[in-house]
């Protein structure tokens, strides 16, 4: 991608922010979501240890000679650095050496199955994830609330202009790809379907087709079909065998589910706990893709289809605000979390700021669903604070479809269209 097509990412601050104190980042993520493009804006020089036309020789000459690979102008990038391995404990004497910042940016698409033998010591290497893009970052956003407000007091009413109910399918289908951006309604599940086989075939045969890709196929339609849900692995093998006519040990699938996490496919939510609560939590987390388009993908579905299950619809709405939060929140030193009780208290995401205060957020999808809503939000609210001697600092709910953000003035709750919010 040229420069001039170049969009900005909400990365590119927070690189620019760890540099001022680290000699070394790394960035992490699914592979496609521009690490590589974001990187090489900040880089002075380049080694690219993944290209594929080259891959073997500069593969090669990593393994036999790391110290060449490190030399050139800093920051210097060192793309896809995973495929050898060796080359972090290069790095990390590299920078101890030198003794100077912004020496390295690393990207990688895929994690070592055992990272926790490479040592890492504070600021030497600083970690980073970087998701697919959010609607801000794509310009479908407008951008007129940073989630940091969700802290005030006072909100300002501000106008947007509403997505409609085509248009978000074709956002949610579409996904954050980068170079997805310029695709219409009627070719955008083109480049999730391709990514997802070729990620597959790419690396089982990374891997000496130790995985199956038609095994790991099944195991990610399952998934899709129970995508934003806390589903259990003894689930997962009944769902394959119901679905696909297939049985897959319990073995086999915590295997292939370690390797499909370690290429960035999954980001599922972490359950919240409110200190001091009286009240029980729920530990589980729930799945989620990295990007909304992966499910349609898997599911075999268009914009259009999409259009035609309401159902699924409304679900593939919340993974998008999701990643648009999480995206959204990393900028801001911030946390995205889902609740759930055994009182039956459930938010849908939880937001919780670096002065440790929470936000409280519902998502729905249109406006006719908002007092309902908001009857919902304040009573788990109040169920919980009964219990906490923490309450929210704010209660939100993010729509799909309107055009006004705004705070209640009967509840306090703050409405935000998705096209409305920012970093």
């Amino acid at each position: 991608m040229n420069k001039e097509k170049y969009k900005p990412r909400i990365m590119d601050k927070i690189i620019s922010s760890y540099f001022d104190v680290a000699s070394s980042i790394c960035i992490e993520g699914i592979k496609w979501c521009g690490k590589t493009t974001t990187a090489k804006r900040i880089s002075k020089s380049q080694f690219y240890v993944g290209l594929e036309e080259k891959n073997s020789s500069n593969k090669e000459l990593a393994i036999i000679n790391p110290k060449f690979v490190l030399d050139g102008k800093t920051p210097r990038l060192i793309d896809e650095w995973q495929n050898v391995p060796a080359l972090w404990e290069a790095i990390r004497w590299e920078v101890d050496l030198r003794s100077k910042k912004n020496q390295f940016i690393l990207t990688g698409s895929s994690t070592l199955k055992r990272k926790k033998v490479l040592h890492n010591k504070p600021e030497r290497i600083v970690t980073l994830k970087m998701s697919t893009m959010s609607l801000f970052e794509s310009n479908d956003s407008e951008g007129l609330i940073s989630i940091n407000e969700l802290l005030l007091n006072n909100i300002e009413t501000r106008f947007v202009e509403s997505l409609t109910y085509e248009q978000l399918a074709y956002l949610i289908v579409r996904g954050g790809w980068p170079e997805n951006l310029d695709s219409n309604s009627n070719n955008c599940h083109e480049l999730p379907k391709k990514y997802i086989n070729k990620i597959l075939e790419e690396k089982s045969a990374e891997q000496n087709i130790k995985y199956n890709f038609k095994i790991s196929k099944l195991i990610l339609k399952s998934l899709a079909r129970n995508f934003s849900t806390t589903i259990s692995e003894r689930s997962i093998i009944t769902d394959i065998l119901k679905n696909e006519n297939k049985t897959i040990s319990r073995p086999t699938l915590a295997k292939y589910i370690e390797f499909l996490n370690r290429l960035f496919l999954f980001d599922n939510l972490k359950p919240y706990h409110l200190e001091k609560s009286k009240i029980r939590t729920k530990w589980l987390e729930k799945r989620y893709f990295s990007d909304p388009s992966l499910v349609c993908a898997l599911l075999d579905l268009t914009a259009e289809e999409l259009e035609d299950n309401f159902a699924l619809y409304q679900v593939l709405f919340k993974s998008l605000v999701i990643r648009d939060l999480k995206v959204y929140a990393q900028a801001n030193e911030a946390k995205v979390f889902h609740y759930e009780d055994y009182l039956n208290n459930k938010l849908d995401v939880v937001i919780e700021f670096k002065n440790g205060s929470w936000c409280a957020v519902d998502i729905i999808l249109g406006w006719s669903q908002l007092n309902t809503a908001a009857r919902k939000l304040n009573k788990t609210v109040a169920s919980i604070t009964k219990h906490n001697p923490k309450p929210p600092v704010n209660k939100c709910i993010i729509v799909g479809f309107g055009n006004i953000v705004y705070k209640r003035e009967e509840d306090g709750i703050i409405v935000i269209p998705i096209n409305a919010l920012k970093d």
